[in-house]
């Protein structure tokens, strides 16, 4: 197998998985650690994986997006502690916004149910969740829905979020750096996520460490313009310091 089919194979093993380790690949295809680690260097330098100890995991970019369905299958835990931190940063906020993707859904679910709340979503699931709870209206915007994430997009989406003003907004990205601040492979969500960065008083980020350092193919939004950043222990603290002075409150659990 040559270097280009080797590469190709690795990324396809980490998109399929979710992650690959240095080891087991070197078994599996037959080479050196060392030859998977320059492999897995190279397939870093084009910005399709991020190297992590030991393995490395997919970045998403505009010819590659994991599903909700396989969103639901990865870091679950971490997930879960996230979403119930970010929702306890709700305040006093009655009108909020809950992103597309497996992390805004968990912070839905985390909303109170002893109060009144208008939540506005682009996500068919946090919807059907949100929507049996009496004190919480649900307002689902309109537009093209995308299969792999139940996620509504395009102008009509756009439109009805430039006429609102919401309280809070839990947003998501499938990238987020210090350099190029919130990014999301997709322009489509893309227009989305910045028009809901437009209508909204306070901004809340909330991810798997996994997502920091990465760039995908679309910015919607810089670091500064969020007020926290939740996301877990996975994040060194020296990393998160580096955000927080940036302006956001950074929160690890």
């Amino acid at each position: 197998m040559v270097a280009e089919e080797r590469r190709r194979a690795i990324l396809e093993t980490a998109r399929r998985a979710g992650s690959v380790d240095v080891g087991k690949l070197a078994a599996d295809l037959g080479v050196s650690k060392e030859t998977v680690r320059r492999d897995l260097n190279v397939l870093e330098e084009h910005g399709l994986v991020r190297r992590t100890h030991g393995g490395a995991h997919p970045v998403e970019s505009a010819g590659f997006e994991t599903t909700l369905a396989f969103r639901t299958t990865m870091h679950v835990p971490e997930k879960s502690r996230i979403a119930a931190a970010a929702a306890e940063l709700l305040g006093d906020a009655e009108t909020v916004f809950i992103d597309e993707g497996y992390t805004p859904q968990l912070i839905a679910a985390a909303l109170p149910r002893d109060r009144p709340l208008t939540v506005v979503t682009s996500s068919l699931a946090a919807a059907g969740d949100l929507a049996s709870a009496e004190s919480i209206t649900v307002l689902l915007l309109g537009g093209r829905v995308r299969g792999g994430t139940l996620a509504t997009v395009d102008h009509w989406a756009v439109h009805m979020l430039s006429g609102l003003v919401i309280d809070l907004a839990y947003v998501g990205a499938n990238g987020i750096s210090r350099e190029y601040g919130l990014t999301t492979p997709d322009p489509a969500v893309s227009e989305v996520k910045a028009q809901v960065v437009r209508s909204s008083r306070r901004r809340v980020f909330s991810g798997v460490h996994t997502k920091f350092g990465a760039a995908s193919f679309c910015r919607f939004a810089d670091v500064t313009e969020f007020e926290a950043i939740v996301t877990d222990t996975g994040l060194a603290a020296s990393e998160a310091h580096r955000y927080s002075l940036l302006g956001p409150e950074v929160v690890r659990v």
